[in-house]
């Protein structure tokens, strides 16, 4: 156990009434729920909130916040934004709050080890898996895409090895056969603020004890590429339609035809065969539109053509015959 967690272990010393200074690290939507809900803990204050900077958005490249300053700024808190944490002026900044404790969230940064060290009443993560399955930046995506049935939400003692801290505590969440990352994500972040507001108080009175992650069944994520988003018809339909739930909103799933770059935002696996063995977009139906696979057909319900609206695939394909026979790339 690191001595972030050996120090937090030890959180039950401090007089009941005595306030907790905290620090919320976060930038994305799954951390706001957990930012409401750390600040409403009796004897927890929220001394200020760490995240990305703001960024340019869309063509106008117009600065907008992330979701968690957004919130904070609602909440009036004071914003930290950092473009590199492990900076010297963003630590001495940092350790000029003196928090006792900091609280940890989709933030998006590898946290140095002075910072670790910094709270005394433990540095803690909330994470979307059942850790020790998925770790890393893309665990709900990764659920998704693996077909998963059972999930959860993990706290743990942040050390310097991505989520491998010790366990705090943790809630199963169930997923559903047709949860998208966004849908699975706002579930999530629902059960994190409940996990948040039942486990906390009984860490900091000493109550909790962190405990190690299994060494046994480590699975391991990385940030999502564009270039992830391709559907390769040489998988099933079934790999294929979870694909499409798993990367929305990014990095998206698309195919390039002769048409242009055709996104699918949503389809359904079909008991139809391939037929002659050939890969490639065919005709369904009267209209509908669906991707031959080795194991399948995967239908094709809402789609988009780069550049235009998105439509149903009957609209699509009676706008471009030419687009059914065709092998997709």
């Amino acid at each position: 156990m690191s001595d972030a967690a050996a120090a937090g272990s030890s959180a039950g010393r401090a007089p009941a009434q005595a306030q907790i200074r905290a620090v919320f690290f976060g930038s994305g939507g799954f951390a706001v729920p957990i930012l409401d809900a750390l600040i409403g803990i009796p004897g927890v204050v929220v001394e200020a909130v760490v995240s990305a900077p703001d960024r340019p958005v869309g063509r106008k490249a117009v600065l907008a916040p992330t979701p968690v300053t957004a919130r904070a700024r609602e909440l009036d808190l004071p914003v930290v934004q950092p473009v590199r944490v492990r900076r010297p002026e963003a630590v001495e900044e940092l350790r000029a709050l003196a928090p006792d404790l900091i609280l940890l969230a989709d933030y998006g940064q590898l946290i140095p080890r002075v910072l670790l060290d910094l709270p005394l009443r433990g540095f803690l993560n909330l994470h979307p898996s059942a850790l020790p399955r998925w770790r890393g930046a893309a665990p709900i995506p990764a659920t998704i895409l693996a077909g998963d049935s059972e999930s959860a939400v993990t706290l743990i003692v942040v050390t310097e090895e991505m989520d491998a801290g010790p366990v705090v505590a943790m809630q199963p969440l169930g997923v559903l056969a047709d949860d998208t990352a966004v849908t699975l994500e706002e579930r999530a972040a629902q059960v994190a603020g409940e996990l948040l507001r039942r486990a906390l108080p009984e860490w900091l009175a000493g109550r909790l004890v962190a405990r190690p992650q299994s060494a046994e069944g480590v699975t391991m994520t990385r940030p999502l590429r564009r270039e992830d988003g391709r559907l390769d018809p040489s998988r099933s339909a079934a790999e294929l339609e979870r694909q499409i739930r798993a990367y929305q909103p990014w990095p998206g799933s698309y195919l390039e035809t002769p048409a242009g770059r055709l996104i699918v935002w949503s389809a359904h696996v079909t008991s139809g065969e391939p037929g002659d063995g050939a890969r490639g977009l065919v005709a369904v139906g009267r209209d509908g539109l669906a991707l031959a696979t080795p194991s399948g057909r995967l239908a094709l319900d809402e789609v988009q053509l780069a550049g235009r609206k998105r439509g149903s695939a009957e609209e699509l394909r009676r706008g471009h015959p030419a687009l059914v026979g065709v092998t997709a790339d």
